[in-house]
């Protein structure tokens, strides 16, 4: 038994700053040796480690990390005792330097980024944060995953629609291309922030139908399908998504867990347990809220 989470970590940035009590204009310039980085907002990325430590996944896909550096900084400082060996960021081509990234404590023994693709159009690339494809060996038995950030909602969920149904398909594929002769009977992942929630109407239909994933999430009570706050519209969805194979599902019957303490007090429909901290917005760990499940492989 192993499990598996999925969060959007809210800006896991670092930023450079002089070494104390150093100044590069009486000293003639600097060096290397005089600068170094610091987590970005200290107190809410030591909530941000506590929601990792309270869901104390064996793997857990990240969204919104800087660099590997970051990440590595992050885990050395906050999540120690966690046994997180096996870290991986790729840069991608997010404006804000935002990217996916994996924590686990299982080697992984293969990664292929989809970084260089372009949308239908060739205007840009479509991944802009990469569909990061992530081969893990867990005792012998291997493990794939995809993590994905998709496209935002920001500026309008109909306005940014195109980009996400493209971004869905290409996941499709792949899914389809590597697992159809099988029958889709296998130990693979889709997982991350997928920036939309199911619907009608919603830009993930091609993900959430296919024949080859279940969104286990379904298996909450609808009201406890939410991962996500967003204040200006005092909505709560589901944005974040551990998309299991048809066969692993099956052999999986349990629910998911939504891990939701790191949330700030003005998402309100959580009246639970909240980290030592939380304020009203900020700090908190993220507006998003951990998913993770408990699986056995195939």
């Amino acid at each position: 038994m192993m499990r598996i989470a999925t969060f959007n970590c809210e800006n896991l940035f670092a930023r450079y700053r002089f070494r104390n009590n150093f100044n590069p204009r009486e000293d003639d310039g600097f060096t290397i040796n005089n600068l170094a980085f610091e987590n970005y907002d200290e107190t809410a990325k030591q909530i941000t480690a506590q929601a990792i430590r309270e869901v104390n996944a064996d793997v857990i896909a990240l969204q919104e990390v800087e660099s590997l550096p970051v990440l590595d900084r992050f885990n050395l400082r906050y999540l120690g005792g966690l046994r997180y060996k096996h870290r991986v960021v790729i840069d991608s081509h997010d404006p804000r330097g935002i990217d996916v990234a994996l924590l686990s404590r299982y080697p992984l023994t293969s990664i292929r980024s989809y970084r260089h693709e372009r949308n239908a159009a060739n205007t840009a690339s479509l991944f802009s944060r990469d569909c990061l494809e992530v081969h893990i060996d867990i005792d012998g038995k291997e493990l794939t995953l995809f993590v994905n950030h998709f496209k935002s909602m920001v500026g309008g969920r109909d306005a940014t629609r195109v980009k996400r149904v493209e971004q869905a398909q290409r996941v499709a594929e792949v899914i389809s291309e590597q697992w159809h002769e099988t029958g889709y009977e296998g130990n693979y992942i889709v997982l991350g922030d997928l920036n939309d929630y199911p619907s009608h109407d919603t830009s993930l239909h091609v993900l959430l139908a296919h024949e080859g994933l279940v969104n286990v999430i379904d298996r909450l009570p609808k009201d406890e399908q939410w991962t996500h706050f967003y204040a200006g519209g005092n909505e709560y969805r589901q944005l974040d998504y551990l998309l299991l194979s048809s066969s692993l599902a099956n052999h999986n019957p349990s629910s998911p867990q939504v891990m939701r303490m790191g949330l700030p007090y003005r998402a309100e429909r959580y009246s639970g347990q909240r980290f030592p901290h939380v304020g009203e917005d900020n700090p908190k760990a993220s507006d998003h809220a951990p998913l993770f499940m408990d699986i056995q492989l195939d």
